[in-house]
């Protein structure tokens, strides 16, 4: 792989190269389409035959293809950094100077010279080089006309994000009752409803205590230990995103109530009454993340 800042000095020390003069000259027609697109009123480049500063880049701005001379040191340099990756490219810098206008007639010559290889530096964009040159256009007697100072930014794009998963078709119904238990769940914690007043755990979770009939109601953090206290293999019907055969099991928890929940990371014909299980959580979507229950190592 080639050494980036070796290549840049390389650059730097062959100096300003000069490209291919203007395919055509300074003219009217287009300063015209200029100062309409620009919004620019000032009748005086017309008038007196002049270009404005600004259209220094655009008399011998490179198409499609390009001939030999038009090649610049900045090129290699490009090319290379494309080829480790650094692939996205942003301006960030440009700074012209003016030596006199242009006039109508004239035909410019530019001539490139790469001045500095930064990095690489960490950016919000990526990692990427500051990569540096500039750019003096030449009149027909070797005079310059203008310049200009441009720096750019070539970064490593992130990769490109994935694709977003489809809704897992099952979803719960989420209310004020339950939605403490799904927050829970996305936080890794296995909760259970409790009655704020008696302090008797309850699941499925309910407005009112069944013991004390209380409305005030807390939770707790189960430890994710339980067993199967019984459970069905699941043939048919075809539920949507899920493959069948699989095992539906009642959870006992040592906390003192039971849980329904897949059982999962084992054989459906290992399961049996009394197996020691662990909680595990599975993201189904991008959204959705289920509890389940995996065998418990002993």
């Amino acid at each position: 792989m080639t050494d980036l800042h070796e290549l840049a000095a390389r650059q730097v020390a062959m100096g300003e190269l000069r490209g291919d003069p203007a395919a055509d000259p300074v003219n009217e027609p287009m300063i015209r389409h200029w100062l309409d697109a620009m919004g620019d009123a000032n009748p005086a480049y017309l008038e007196k035959g002049l270009a404005p500063p600004a259209m220094s880049q655009v008399w011998t701005m490179p198409g499609v293809r390009r001939g030999a001379k038009e090649r610049s040191p900045v090129d290699d340099l490009m090319a290379e950094l494309d080829a480790q990756g650094y692939t996205g490219v942003v301006a960030t810098n440009c700074e012209q100077t003016y030596h006199r206008y242009a006039r109508v007639g004239e035909r410019l010559t530019p001539g490139t010279s790469f001045t500095d290889l930064a990095g690489p530096k960490k950016t919000a964009l990526g990692v990427g080089f500051f990569a540096t040159w500039t750019v003096t256009w030449y009149d027909e007697f070797d005079e310059p006309v203008s310049e200009m100072m441009f720096r750019v930014l070539k970064f490593r794009p992130p990769p490109p994000a994935a694709e977003p998963r489809k809704p897992y078709p099952l979803q719960p119904a989420i209310n004020r009752d339950t939605a403490f238990f799904w927050e829970g769940v996305k936080q890794g914690e296995l909760r259970i409803q409790s009655c704020a007043d008696c302090g008797e755990l309850r699941h499925p979770p309910g407005p009112v205590c069944p013991s004390c009939r209380s409305t005030n109601r807390a939770h707790v953090v189960a430890s994710g230990e339980g067993t199967v206290y019984s459970y069905v293999v699941h043939h048919h019907p075809p539920v949507p995103g899920r493959e069948t055969p699989f095992v539906v099991a009642v959870v006992e928890l040592p906390e003192g109530v039971r849980i329904v929940g897949n059982v999962v990371d084992c054989p459906v014909d290992a399961v049996g009454i009394g197996m020691s299980l662990r909680v595990t959580y599975r993201a189904m979507d991008d959204e959705l993340i289920l509890p389940m229950w995996a065998p418990r190592e002993p």
